[in-house]
């Protein structure tokens, strides 16, 4: 696991559980472009994935993610695995999972719903469509999405 882009942030985390440089680095670079103010943190299996649900089991544990970004095809451990993982965990259970991977397989889509991810995307093979897809997300779950764990200053009361 490793902080990859914008570190410093107070804002949530985003986790990347992504196995393929050229897709990590992708994603990494659409972040940039779309000026993506989230810190990135990244996990490179299954088992890592699985070993950072577990470090960080409330919203307190910092850096707890406001989103996950889980690719299926992972080594030692299967991204289906994780999903499935994280939401036994309570906090786990309301945090978004977005499945961005390769797989079109109506199994790997109907498993990964069963399990609980909000989102199913097939990964772009080409950088202008997973910029694109990138803004997607970005406009969605980041800007418009109000997250359960979110970081801002409580608002009063009237």
């Amino acid at each position: 696991m490793k902080y990859v882009l914008n570190a410093n942030s107070s804002l949530r985390p985003i986790l990347v559980v992504e196995d393929n440089d050229m897709d990590l680095d992708f994603c990494l670079q659409a972040f940039s472009e779309h000026a993506v103010a989230n810190p990135v943190i990244a996990c490179r299996d299954g088992d890592e994935a699985i070993q950072f649900i577990d470090a960080h089991l409330s919203p307190e544990n910092k850096p707890f993610p406001l989103l996950v970004l889980l690719d299926l095809r992972l080594p030692k451990v299967d991204g289906l695995d994780v999903l499935r993982h994280a939401r036994q965990q309570s906090a786990w259970k309301q945090v978004p999972f977005v499945i961005l991977t390769t797989s079109r397989g109506n199994a790997d889509i109907s498993t990964a719903y069963e399990l609980g991810a909000n989102s199913y995307i097939v990964k772009p093979v080409d950088f202008i469509s997973f910029v694109e897809v990138v803004k997607t997300i970005k406009m969605y779950w980041i800007l418009t999405n109000e997250p359960p764990f979110a970081l801002r200053p409580q608002q009063p009361t009237s």
